[in-house]
């Protein structure tokens, strides 16, 4: 795939996740690097990177944060993320005249994955620890965390037609966060929380929260307030994320008894190279192997999937567990995890 379809393939995508304004910018960024505008200087050099890492992303998540930073000149009249008001031509053309006139700004994040770390997906992780068949303590491991901030997950209020589970001050509410067969059971306590992730955002730092609130997408109000709620949790609320593969953290897991060990991950898999997918999926099954009664061990994850290998993919919710010996779909999601549907 070249350059331009990469980034013109980008804008249906935020357009079906609901933002008019990178679906827009995808197509006049990709327009412009026909041209041989701005937009061709600034990504001169990424031209055969591949599709799955998002080049447009990265791009239009650099440009946010120089507007967060406030060193965007006039383009931040048109971010809602700092009060502007999105306008397509006037935006576009700031934006344009930014890559004209900070290329080396722009292209200092360009070889950064996009690390949303969306709170959103904690309804899927949520959905899963309400339908374990144990009511032990969890120790709660993600892979490719981030910032961990669904590590919280349990402090997160979330709201159903029929009701409303968790801290009723929660900060971070998930509305709606679930439709069809609704969870009918309190949550189990979480009793440890560990992450890792090869690039490990320190949301407890004003550079860590930077990162994250530029890769949320900047006329999405409610990601940003869901965010924000979550960097506010994390400052009372004990977790670490290593600086770790994850092959090597699931490599080292063990098993505690009386606790069922919870292993983690959404919309992460596709970065993994073939080898380590293949190596991080041996470890899982190792440890389903050494699963008993008293030790428990379950995966939950959210990842576009497939069903059968002729489905077509869809972002499942999936939980495995040892040694019950289960494997089913939960319910199906949305990039940003916000309704997610259970069967």
């Amino acid at each position: 795939m070249d350059v331009v379809e990469a980034v013109r393939r980008q804008g249906p995508a935020c357009a079906a996740l609901g933002s008019p304004m990178y679906a827009g910018l995808c197509e006049r960024l990709a327009d412009d690097l026909v041209v041989g505008g701005p937009t061709a200087s600034v990504l001169a050099g990424h031209e055969d990177d591949p599709g799955p890492s998002a080049l447009a992303l990265r791009l239009l998540g650099s440009v946010h944060r120089l507007v967060l930073e406030r060193r965007a000149g006039a383009l931040a009249a048109y971010y809602p993320s700092v009060g502007g008001t999105w306008e397509p031509e006037a935006g576009w053309g700031a934006l344009r005249d930014l890559l004209a006139a900070e290329p080396d700004a722009v292209r200092e994040w360009l070889d950064r994955p996009p690390q949303t770390n969306e709170v959103g997906r904690a309804t899927a992780l949520m959905a899963g620890l309400l339908a374990l068949p144990w009511a032990h303590p969890v120790r709660l491991v993600e892979i490719g965390s981030s910032g961990g901030l669904n590590l919280l997950a349990d402090r997160f209020r979330y709201v159903t037609p029929a009701g409303a589970l968790g801290p009723a001050d929660s900060p971070v509410v998930l509305d709606p966060a679930w439709t069809g067969l609704l969870p009918r059971r309190e949550p189990p306590l979480i009793a440890e929380r560990l992450g890792s992730d090869v690039m490990p955002v320190d949301v407890r730092t004003t550079e860590g929260r930077l990162v994250l609130t530029a890769y949320v997408w900047p006329d999405q109000a409610h990601r940003l307030e869901r965010l924000r709620g979550a960097f506010a949790l994390a400052d009372r609320t004990p977790y670490s994320v290593r600086r770790e593969s994850a092959h090597d953290l699931v490599s080292r897991l063990s098993l505690a008894e009386g606790a069922t060990t919870v292993l983690w991950h959404s919309v992460m898999w596709q970065y993994l190279e073939r080898d380590e997918q293949g190596a991080v999926r041996s470890g899982i099954d190792a440890l389903g192997v050494r699963a008993t009664a008293g030790a428990p061990f379950a995966h939950v994850y959210l990842e576009p999937s497939r069903r059968t290998p002729d489905s077509e993919h869809e972002f499942l919710v999936w939980l495995e567990t040892w040694p019950t010996g289960e494997r089913r779909v939960l319910g199906t999601s949305v990039g940003h995890g916000v309704p997610t549907r259970l069967e």
